[in-house]
């Protein structure tokens, strides 16, 4: 470095100083960045788990028989058995007249114990994953939504889903018996934990986590897309919660279509007579030959009505639980 240079710079007027410039700026990213992750706040995915937890017990009492007359067509002829329903309506009738308005909710309480531990991870883990995975400008590429819907998905199969679906679908295989074993929740699971082990409130695992994560793949992805579309771009400006719950019902009837078939085979994985496949590729194979091609999208009106309804509902009590905690909530 030439000395008389040196001299030269140390000796400026400190306002001369000023106009110096420096080789080596701040990288403006790191102030991006910065400010993105003040911007997400600490407690994002604390009060993801929370809002997730209220909103999961809520929608679960609001549309349990709908996923109750899903999974008893599900298991109707079952590997060429006998089918003991014609259809929807004559599933909730037959029920009804069996076991009073009541039968429509069998198996609710598993779904209550496993449905406010699913609601709050599946948020947790959402909003967790995308303040990591936002920009600059507090937004998600399609590939990020992508990410964070089945990180979420993974989380909540992993964590609660498994064992909580495969012993619902017990208890509503049992009702179908003719003299019911299950005489409540913890009679029940203590039964199965008996007979079974651990497996058997943990069967189905891989295509449960298949399923779960391509469902939250694909909602949050389609719901993340039309909220951004109407924002236009803009992420302060709020969505209507019927457009939410509008928003929502389209995410839902795109993850039914979309894995119908895996939901299928983890209801049979997860039945009383799932002994009788080897693994998930020979149930596919079994319901194949025996059923053909159409049983994997058995269930699928009812499933349709039910999740669009319960994605709908999810959504606007979320987004009102995390507005409200937004600004109760630093």
């Amino acid at each position: 470095m030439d000395p008389l240079w040196l001299r030269q710079q140390l000796t400026k007027s400190p306002t001369s100083l000023t106009t110096f410039k420096n080789p080596y700026p701040r990288r403006p990213w790191l102030k991006d960045s910065a400010a993105a992750a003040a911007a997400g706040g600490g407690n994002v995915g604390l009060k993801g788990i929370v809002a997730g937890g209220i909103t999961g017990g809520i929608e679960i009492c609001i549309t349990y028989p709908t996923e109750y007359v899903k999974t008893q067509l599900q298991l109707d002829g079952k590997a060429g058995a006998g089918k003991e329903y014609s259809g929807i309506l004559d599933c909730v009738k037959k029920t009804v007249k069996g076991h009073g308005v009541l039968g429509l909710y069998r198996g609710l309480s598993v779904l209550i114990y496993g449905s406010i531990p699913k609601s709050a991870v599946r948020f947790g883990a959402f909003e967790s994953v995308k303040k990591r995975l936002v920009d600059s400008e507090g937004k998600l590429n399609a590939q990020t939504r992508l990410l964070a819907g089945l990180c979420a998905g993974v989380s909540e199969a992993v964590l609660v889903v498994t064992p909580m679906e495969t012993v619902k679908v017990k208890f509503i295989n049992d009702q179908r018996s003719g003299n019911p074993r299950y005489k409540g929740f913890l009679h029940g699971v203590t039964l199965i934990v008996k007979e079974s082990g651990a497996r058997g409130v943990y069967q189905g695992l891989v295509p449960t986590v298949m399923r779960q994560g391509s469902n939250q793949a694909i909602r949050f992805f389609v719901m993340e897309t039309l909220k951004d579309w109407y924002r236009g771009g803009d992420n302060s400006k709020s969505v209507p919660k019927l457009l939410v719950g509008a928003f929502g019902a389209v995410a839902g009837a795109a993850s039914v279509f979309g894995n119908t078939p895996i939901d299928v085979i983890k209801t049979r994985m997860q039945g009383l007579e799932a002994a009788k496949y080897k693994g998930t590729v020979d149930c596919i194979v079994q319901v194949w030959k025996k059923e053909g091609a159409f049983a994997f999208y058995k269930g699928t009106v009812p499933r349709l009505s039910r999740v669009c309804l319960d994605v709908a509902i999810t959504f606007m009590i979320y987004d009102s639980f995390m507005d409200l905690f937004n600004k109760f909530w630093p």
